[in-house]
């Protein structure tokens, strides 16, 4: 069997690229399949961040070889990527989606491959967190062009249903990150990092944006003892001046290790192995990557009752999941994770990280796709 991935692989960096490569390499080992890239995956003005791509001191990220196609600005691209996939012949076409922008051009492609091949995404959010007059016509426009679908979490079915109520879809959780490296010894993490060796370690993780409540949690932080410190690491999509106001008026601010850029592979397992739990304090959410890389860590989560969040953590015992979405809430929470016995948790995150292989994770793909 043929099959064409149509998303982001290297030279671009985050989540989604790393998913993709680990998705391409494990269905490789089974079936001849091609990486379809972006030429452009974003118009600059439209990325928040300081750079789409992998930057030279990355050199641990997974360089899967792929054919750039599609520039997703330029509708004269949609037509040569339709082309390109077709004259490669694949039986599946598999694709990712996870912001509207998307929806014309990949829409365009899933509606002209071969008359033989199924089309297949893996959807990350039908509708964005931060939300666009032209997310409905762009994202139906999308949906109806695909033959079946995967999600993540029940939010993202619930979500795919309203738009398509017809939709073919199976839903499996999102499979473990694997490429970050050992964890490490947590003393050792910790001196790494410069930060205190004998508190209670708390960690955000990942791209600083509004829906993702850092600012909740440093005021939650605030109303915490000096017993506990608290690590924020990653890019800042929003204006970083605001949280670091907040971290300057927080009565416990010499605790608050704030590293605001992108953070490299390679330094990843520094930051799981030196924290005692990772708090998604999110406003918003589908699914969370940032919870796979906790499972591989083995590192119990606190987070807030939205999107997929609750069945993912709460369900499984892997974590605490506060229902109301408040500094105070967040902060109880944390100091109920402290007072626990909370090698529980760790336990239960074992038992999960059996059942989120990439083996098990690409077989429920085939054989959806053999449904079709």
């Amino acid at each position: 069997m043929r099959i064409a991935i149509l998303s982001c692989f290297y030279p671009y960096r985050g989540g989604i690229a790393q998913f993709n490569s680990y998705l391409f390499t494990e269905l490789s080992k089974k079936y001849t399949v091609k990486a379809f890239n972006f030429t452009k995956q974003y118009p600059d003005f439209l990325f928040p961040g300081k750079t789409q791509y992998v930057s030279g001191e990355d050199d641990k990220a997974m360089k899967i070889e792929s054919e750039a196609v599609l520039d997703t600005a330029n509708p004269v691209s949609y037509v040569t990527a339709a082309r390109k996939i077709r004259e490669w012949n694949p039986d599946l076409l598999i694709m990712r989606y996870w912001m509207s922008y998307f929806g014309p051009s990949l829409g365009y492609v899933a509606r002209h491959v071969n008359k033989g091949c199924r089309v297949i995404s893996i959807v990350d959010n039908v509708i964005p967190h931060e939300q666009r007059f032209f997310d409905k016509p762009f994202t139906k426009y999308f949906l109806n062009g695909n033959d079946g679908f995967l999600v993540l979490c029940d939010a993202v079915k619930n979500d795919l249903l309203r738009f398509r109520p017809d939709a073919k879809y199976i839903n499996t959780p999102h499979p473990l990150y694997q490429q970050f490296g050992a964890k490490k010894d947590k003393a050792e993490a910790r001196l790494s990092l410069g930060i205190h060796s004998d508190k209670k370690t708390l960690l955000f993780f990942g791209l600083i944006r509004k829906y993702k409540g850092l600012d909740i949690l440093i005021k939650a932080f605030s109303q915490l003892d000096s017993s506990y410190q608290l690590v924020i690491a990653g890019e800042p999509y929003d204006d970083i001046a605001s949280y670091q106001a907040l971290i300057d008026e927080s009565p416990r601010k010499e605790n608050i290790f704030l590293t605001p850029r992108y953070i490299k592979t390679d330094e990843v397992s520094e930051y799981f192995s030196a924290a005692d739990v990772c708090v998604l304090p999110y406003r918003s959410a589908t699914q969370s990557g940032i919870s796979s890389i906790s499972y591989f860590y083995e590192l119990p989560m606190i987070t807030t009752n939205v999107g997929g969040l609750k069945s993912a953590i709460g369900d499984t015992g892997t974590g605490i999941v506060v229902d109301e979405i408040n500094e105070k809430s967040i902060a109880g929470a944390i100091r109920k994770y402290f007072g626990e016995d909370r090698s529980i948790y760790i336990e239960a995150i074992k038992k999960e990280k059996e059942r989120l292989g990439w083996n098990t994770f690409c077989s429920k793909l085939i054989e959806f796709y053999k449904t079709l």
